[in-house]
């Protein structure tokens, strides 16, 4: 399943977002243990599951993992594992390829590289940004691949010109955000 594009993709992945992952506290699915060969995951008291089952969710493969409620129900720390009145606790994975580029992703966008990495990124969006902006390069106003390719080479130049006569004259090169607040005040200043 696994594609080598010669590509990587930097772009943050949305954290775990299990009650217990957002709350800090508790056990979220990391403090499981999982065997995919057994089919079977353990919880942090050392409870097997008992239903695991390949499924569809929201459009995408997933395994759901379900803990018995009889096992569940007598936990001391229950609280810190399931927000279930009266069932166990549910799990939900990925498979076992996506679930691994997933997590190893999910661990690498706090290192400090990888933001330096991602705010090159930013800088380069904002180019195209300007670019989209400026020159409308979503659309190519002619037909044929010669026109198209010179309608390129002009915007590409039009947009150098731009960002040297602003580094030229120390203008920045897009207008900053101005808040509600902070234009509520300068309107009353006036």
């Amino acid at each position: 399943m696994k594609k080598n594009f010669g590509v990587t993709l930097v772009t943050p992945v949305l954290m775990n977002s299990s009650p217990q992952a957002r709350a800090g506290a508790g056990f979220d699915r990391t403090a499981f243990t999982i065997d995919r060969d057994k089919r079977q995951a353990t919880c942090p008291r050392g409870d097997t599951s008992t239903w695991w089952s390949p499924t569809t969710l929201r459009g995408t493969k997933a395994i759901v993992i379900k803990f018995d409620k009889e096992t569940c129900r007598p936990c001391p720390v229950r609280d810190q594992c399931t927000r279930s009145k009266t069932g166990g606790r549910t799990l939900s994975l990925q498979p076992r390829e996506v679930q691994e580029v997933l997590d190893h992703a999910r661990l690498r966008q706090g290192d400090e590289q990888w933001r330096a990495k991602y705010g090159t990124r930013a800088g380069i969006e904002g180019t195209i940004h300007q670019a989209v902006a400026v020159t409308g390069m979503r659309r190519a106003r002619y037909l044929g691949l010669q026109k198209t390719h010179l309608e390129h080479v002009f915007s590409a130049v039009a947009l150098n010109l731009i960002r040297l006569d602003a580094w030229w004259n120390a203008h920045p090169l897009d207008r900053t955000r101005v808040g509600h607040l902070a234009r509520l005040d300068l309107s009353l200043v006036v």
